[in-house]
């Protein structure tokens, strides 16, 4: 399991579930942060897309990459992992392509001054989701071996 950290809110999670399921898990960040034993922690330069280029470049079928990076996700999928954002839900190859296009469009707008607003809050029914679609995306993974 790869985690792009920067911003990601459930990094604990992961955790939790790599343990109990026996996967190593990479934490990716331009920037220190504490990560448990066995997690493996790779600091990257800051910059744009580093940590995203980083996770890109080794993934590998079955992986699994958690980000809200919906580049990241469509390189995920063409590797053959699986991509979950941090809401729980998952990147498909037949939804990354809609992803893709309404954030062409809102980079877009934004262009043009146009305020969008940010994300959603995250909520406890975002981080519960989560861990269900980890759960089940971890027994896919396993399952394909």
């Amino acid at each position: 399991i790869f985690i792009d950290a920067d911003a990601c809110p459930v990094k604990e999670e992961v955790y939790t579930v790599a343990r109990r399921a026996g996967c190593p898990v990479h934490v990716v960040t331009n920037s220190f942060i504490r990560v448990p034993p066995p997690a493996q922690l790779t600091v990257v330069e800051a910059g744009p897309d580093v940590a995203d280029d980083w996770i890109a470049e080794r993934v590998q079928p079955r992986d699994i990459v958690i980000t809200n990076d919906i580049p990241l996700a469509s390189r995920t999928l063409k590797a053959g992992g699986f991509a979950l954002g941090a809401n729980g839900k998952p990147f498909t190859a037949s939804s990354i392509g809609v992803a893709l296009a309404q954030r062409e469009l809102m980079e877009h707008l934004r262009s043009f001054g146009e305020v969008t607003g940010g994300p959603k809050p995250f909520t406890q029914a975002d981080r519960s989701r989560f861990l269900s679609a980890l759960d089940a995306t971890v027994q896919k993974a396993k399952a394909k071996r």
